[in-house]
């Protein structure tokens, strides 16, 4: 059991130090001798996990879902919008994520690597959510939930390019916030609109509630 928990951690180490060289560096310009230096692992146990670069830059790719997960609500459209403030928040500081979106983006510098596959699981994900939200009142009747899981997923990735680009992701809470002041008059029903909370600083709250109970927790 010690053994299979040091190969996890193993592996965990060397996918953060892979998702920070890639973020840093690009794939192209990233190499293995780069990821061994940061995870400080011997080349063996990098290939005992990963057999090539492109193996891991799936990886990173792969982690890119769950690295999204936020607490449940009741309100699934609130949900949805927090996911995407706490996954604007967890791009400012996290390495692995940052790695992740861009490799994502970055599709012409690694053939081989499935890049659609956050966009496809993105969409999925929050398509099923969508549907849950229309089952519970939620959502505008002319609401198709696929369509719209879609155009958030696309609305999304642009504007944390743009912030990217332009402030350094900086101003990222402020744009997932405008953008869903564009979008939700035209998805939920009128009546939830002043219950949404889509404030800039959505992201950092979620984040410490969810902090807070885990401590709780810890202490019963």
């Amino acid at each position: 059991m010690a053994r299979q928990e040091r190969a996890i951690r193993t592996r965990r180490t060397i996918i953060e130090a892979a998702g920070a060289v890639f973020d840093e560096y690009g794939y192209a310009a990233s190499t293995i001798a780069m990821v061994l230096e940061r995870a400080d692992v011997t080349k063996g146990a990098l290939y005992f996990h990963f057999p090539s670069k492109e193996s891991l830059a799936q990886a990173v790719l792969d982690e890119q879902l769950s690295l999204g997960a936020v607490p449940p609500h009741p309100c699934k459209l609130q949900e949805i919008i927090d996911i995407t403030f706490v996954f604007g928040q967890r791009l400012l500081g996290n390495p692995l994520l940052k790695g992740s979106v861009r490799l994502t983006v970055d599709q012409c510098s690694a053939p081989g690597v499935d890049h659609t596959g956050p966009f496809r699981q993105w969409g999925d994900h929050l398509e099923d959510m969508l549907h849950t939200a229309r089952d519970q009142g939620e959502l505008l009747p002319t609401v198709e939930p696929r369509d719209t899981a879609e155009l958030l997923v696309g609305a999304f990735a642009g504007v944390q390019l743009m912030s990217r680009a332009l402030s350094g992701r900086d101003d990222l809470g402020h744009r997932i916030a405008v953008m869903w002041r564009h979008i939700l008059p035209g998805v939920a029903v009128p009546g939830l609109l002043p219950a949404l909370d889509s404030r800039p600083d959505r992201g950092r709250r979620v984040l410490a509630s969810a902090e807070s109970a885990r401590l709780v927790g810890a202490e019963v």
